[in-house]
């Protein structure tokens, strides 16, 4: 049963982001997370959902000698908010996106990336619950982004600093914060 509350996503990816890095000492990532998303959903299942997009983006970065993974929110042309987790880590060959989401599919090596292949298909599982829909972009060696939408019921009233652009820097001028230990 997805139990929905209004959630603070922003806050909620930070935390999710700073877990990641104290588990990833010798990994540093740079987490921009725009200010201000918000969503009614099921808080256990979004951070769960957080917790595999962002554990994917702090993966595969690795190779990255700055590391960066954003999370924001923007109006698409149709009134839709879209949420995305961008990284610019190794990418993957976009004419595979649909094979992602199946469970144990790998487009990586275990060798190459740890992980067992379920990650992206709990994702997808927990955006279809909140009546949604999730893809991906990428190109080999350009990064991914992954983009996700909920159901209507499930979004709070857009907030008015999210701009109707693919510009995921945060809003009002703020410089990205860096997560994670010193």
């Amino acid at each position: 049963m997805v139990r929905r509350q209004s959630i603070d996503l922003s806050g909620l990816a930070r935390s999710v982001a700073a877990e990641l890095q104290a588990g990833h000492t010798t990994h540093r990532v740079r987490v921009v997370v725009q200010d201000g998303l918000v969503a009614v959903a099921d808080a256990g299942l979004v951070r769960l959902l957080l917790q595999n997009l962002l554990g994917n983006a702090f993966k595969f970065t690795r190779p990255s000698a700055e590391p960066t993974v954003e999370v924001s929110a923007e109006v698409s042309p149709a009134g839709e908010l879209v949420y995305r987790v961008r990284d610019n880590g190794v990418g993957f060959d976009a004419s595979r996106s649909e094979e992602l989401f199946g469970p144990f599919c790998r487009l990586h090596g275990a060798g190459e990336f740890p992980g067992d292949g379920i990650g992206l298909a709990t994702v997808q599982r927990i955006v279809r619950r909140h009546r949604g829909r999730i893809w991906a972009e990428s190109a080999p060696g350009s990064g991914a982004a992954f983009f996700w939408t909920l159901s209507p019921a499930s979004v709070d009233p857009v907030p008015q600093d999210i701009r109707r652009d693919s510009d995921a820097r945060p809003h009002g001028g703020a410089e990205p914060a860096l997560v994670g230990a010193q």
